[in-house]
């Protein structure tokens, strides 16, 4: 028997996807040389506004994962399904951003480095600067069977408590995991540069790329798993925490876009908001759960059905919109940056945000739509899976339901 579908988490997707959008937009007008301080102030604050998104990924990834457990299947099906799902349209932006970074130009095609870069950009993407998330969430999905045998111990360890004691645990279980989680940022922001320098070669690069690494976003995805296995207990806890949410989240708004202000110097320096940073973190989870409160809140107001609707259909198109925005940016890009915007930056990012998210999520939907488009934009369908009883067969004669795409 299929579990009931969870509204808000669509939505929230299509929330994180306009954060991500707005992020990059802000990315693109803040670094120019014309920009004017007041234009570059209200970027920066508004920055904080997105941060929330990326990490809302992870969250959702790990909350689809753990809430569709309910038909075995084989870990080689399962993580072809995947590969085909999630990396196969990552493959093919790939090599679209690589492409379209070496101008189109078809003298280089025969030149075995023009393929050698486009392997590399396969393994450490960086022409298409946003799909690092897809290689980082991947690892996610591949090691999710030995995640799930572990959440399997944990919840059968639990089963011997009562439901209050449970939710106790489980409290405890998460703050010791922040944390652990908020240190290993503290080192992450003011250390592992230093240590980079004195280590082998390995090691050095393992650090110094290590925002593609999983397990520099482990708390989003283990919150993720609390939200699908105690789903009324997480919607509680955004209800009743939403007051203080409120309150939290405009105290470090403003504290951590002060601190942005004052070490940026003459120029805005973003990359001092980083999500691998102990505050920032506090922030993210702060708005993750006030968001979530909001949305509950909204599913009372049948006046706010058209509003969730509209973010129903984005967070269900979000992924190929994700995979496609930075083209349509760059594209809008080549137009504006020849412009003097004197003190239209704030606008135009504005104005950049609607057209770029819009026209994503229209090429994300026309794709959808194309025979073959889901190799390019993934599935939309639901696959439901049973880790709990999961042993790595080679051959499974089950039959297993349509894919979803987990990611936005």
């Amino acid at each position: 028997m299929s579990k009931p579908r969870i509204a808000e988490w669509t939505e929230l997707r299509g929330l994180a996807y306009l954060a991500v959008v707005l992020q990059h937009c802000i990315g693109e007008y803040i670094y120019r040389s014309d920009i004017q301080q007041p234009d570059s102030v209200m970027l920066a604050m508004l920055y904080h506004l997105t941060r929330f998104g990326t990490p809302t990924f992870v969250f959702l990834s790990a909350a689809l994962l753990f809430y569709n457990g309910n038909k075995p299947i084989g870990y080689p099906r399962y993580i072809g399904r995947r590969f085909r799902d999630i990396y196969v349209p990552f493959l093919c932006w790939t090599v679209i951003y690589w492409v379209c970074t070496q101008n189109w130009s078809t003298a280089q095609w025969g030149n075995i480095y023009f393929y050698k870069g486009m392997f590399e950009e396969m393994i450490i993407p960086v022409s298409g600067y946003h799909l690092w998330f897809v290689v980082m969430i991947f690892q996610f999905y591949i090691l999710f069977p030995l995640f799930a045998k572990a959440s399997g111990q944990v919840q059968a360890f639990l089963r011997r408590y009562s439901t209050k004691k449970r939710k106790q645990l489980v409290l405890a279980i998460m703050l010791i995991a922040a944390a652990v989680y908020a240190l290993l940022l503290q080192w992450s922001y003011y250390d592992m540069s230093a240590w980079s320098t004195g280590l082998p070669s390995f090691w050095q690069t393992l650090l110094d790329y290590r925002t593609y690494n999983f397990v520099m976003y482990f708390f989003y995805f283990m919150l993720g798993a609390v939200c699908a296995y105690m789903t009324d207990t997480w919607r509680g806890l955004a209800k009743q925490t939403l007051p203080w949410n409120v309150f939290v989240f405009i105290g470090l708004f403003m504290l951590m876009g002060h601190t942005m202000l004052i070490q940026s110097g003459d120029t805005i320096n973003l990359n001092i908001s980083t999500y691998l940073k102990p505050s920032t973190f506090v922030l993210i989870v702060s708005q993750l759960l006030l968001l979530y409160g909001l949305l509950l809140h909204l599913q009372k107001d049948k006046r706010s059905e058209p509003f969730r609707r509209m973010l129903n259909w984005i967070g269900r198109y979000s992924f190929g919109g994700y995979l496609a925005h930075a083209l349509v940016l760059s594209f809008i890009s080549y137009y504006t940056r020849p412009l003097a915007l004197g003190d239209h930056h704030f606008t135009a990012t504005l104005i950049t945000f609607v057209v770029v998210a819009s026209v994503s999520l229209g090429i994300s939907w026309l794709l959808a739509h194309l025979p073959g488009g889901n190799w390019i934009v993934g599935s939309k369908g639901r696959q439901r899976l049973n880790w709990h009883s999961f042993r790595f067969q080679f051959l499974s004669s089950k039959r297993a339901s349509k894919s979803t795409q987990e990611l936005g």
